[in-house]
């Protein structure tokens, strides 16, 4: 299985919706799968058992999810195999009939408190499909296939009720231009993960103290007490730390040094690095927090699946700090030279180059759903593809651990 969530956001980058993009299996290393097999796959409904196993408290809270589903997994018992509650899924239409019995199927999945979105539908379909069109309270607009202004006046002058979401925006610039306008309710594409090219800015007091500790827990041999002292200047990381401390530890706290030393210096490093981080991000659209956090734990589990695994801390490193450009609105070189980090992770992150250049590479690509590299490097590596599903699992249930 293959799996990654897709966020949408609306027009002040806050995440509204996440995209389920889902393939059951990788296709260039099971090129058999086609005609009669590829058909009989089409019935099922990929990603569903992602959305029952982690729960949709992992995402952000009144969030919609977008479930990809064909024309012949429509007709399955959507509420016996999805338990994700129905005024929280939006069922993503793939491909549509015009035929009665569809149009039939979709009423009753609406009065059921589904919602349904179309993609990819031609220009030309729009006639033909007009009773199935009318049904739709979501149409998807690639803009990269379709000029969306006018679509946007066909769809309001036509189907008013629509809600129009624009999706595959490649840059800020196009995003800044269209997220004005009042008929688009939210966008999709990776705009978002553009690195920052704006000149260095000053860093807020707060931030300063969190690089301060960043950097005194990345040196090779750091005092606890000293990163005790540190934590004690904010109220909320203190109250965060000793709270995870006493789940963790399950005795007595008599002081903020004594947490530090309970916890351990190993433990205490890799908490701090995911905390601190996550604070940075407190000013910032939440899903840069949400991205840091999962990239950091999902190159870690990945660690020992590319034989790295002695460089499993250092991997979580270079996924946590990947959007720090973004956090601290700054060129990365510029972003990393704030905090002490090895050359290997400098080299991944400025350069895209050195051995843990192709494991963030591969976690970038995963989360964008880019199967088809997905599916080379599985060849490239000789990968299986059920511990790569296990490790974004993992990373996944963490991250709501680390929230909650």
């Amino acid at each position: 299985m293959l799996v990654s969530l897709v966020p949408m956001f609306d027009k002040d980058l806050k995440v509204s919706a996440y995209s389920l993009l889902a393939q059951k299996d990788n296709y260039l290393l099971n090129p058999s799968l086609t005609g009669i097999e590829r058909h009989a796959m089409a019935a099922k409904i990929n990603g569903v058992e992602v959305l029952n196993e982690m729960g949709v408290e992992t995402l952000s809270p009144g969030t919609d999810i977008f479930l990809p589903i064909s024309k012949i997994a429509i007709f399955t018992d959507i509420p016996g195999i999805c338990h994700v509650p129905h005024d929280r899924l939006v069922l993503l239409l793939e491909d549509i009939n015009a035929d009665e019995s569809y149009a039939k199927r979709l009423i009753e999945l609406k009065s059921m408190g589904y919602r349904l979105a179309l993609k990819n539908l031609p220009v030309a379909s729009y006639v033909e499909h007009a009773s199935i069109i009318k049904l739709i309270d979501y149409i998807m607009l690639d803009c990269g296939d379709v000029d969306v202004t006018k679509a946007k006046i066909f769809f309001t002058k036509a189907y008013p009720h629509v809600k129009l979401c624009v999706t595959n925006i490649t840059n800020q610039e196009y995003f800044d231009a269209i997220k004005g306008d009042k008929e688009f309710l939210w966008f999709e594409g990776p705009f978002y993960r553009v690195p920052v090219t704006k000149g260095q800015t000053e860093v807020a007091p707060l931030k300063a103290t969190y690089l301060q500790l960043l950097n005194v827990v990345n040196d090779d041999d750091f005092e606890l007490t000293d990163v005790a002292d540190i934590i004690s200047r904010d109220t909320a990381l203190t109250l965060s730390f000793l709270k995870m401390v006493g789940a963790t530890a399950g005795a007595e706290i008599t002081s903020i040094r004594h947490a530090a030393a309970m916890l351990g210096q190993a433990e205490l490093k890799k908490w701090i690095n995911a905390v601190v981080t996550k604070e940075l991000c407190a000013d910032r659209p939440s899903e840069v927090m949400r991205i840091s956090l999962l990239r950091a734990k999902f190159a870690e589990r990945l660690a020992t699946i590319f034989e790295m695994g002695m460089s499993s801390q250092e991997l979580f490193l270079t996924g946590l700090f990947s959007v720090l450009d973004l956090i601290l609105e700054c060129p990365m070189a510029d972003a990393l030279g704030k905090i002490k980090v090895s050359k290997d992770i400098k080299d991944a992150l400025i350069d895209h180059k050195g051995k843990f250049a192709k494991i963030l590479h591969f976690v970038v690509e995963y989360e964008a759903a880019n199967w088809q590299e997905i599916s080379r490097i599985f060849i490239l590596e000789n990968i299986e593809m059920d511990d790569v599903y296990e490790a974004y699992i993992d990373a996944i249930k963490w991250y709501h651990q680390l929230l909650g």
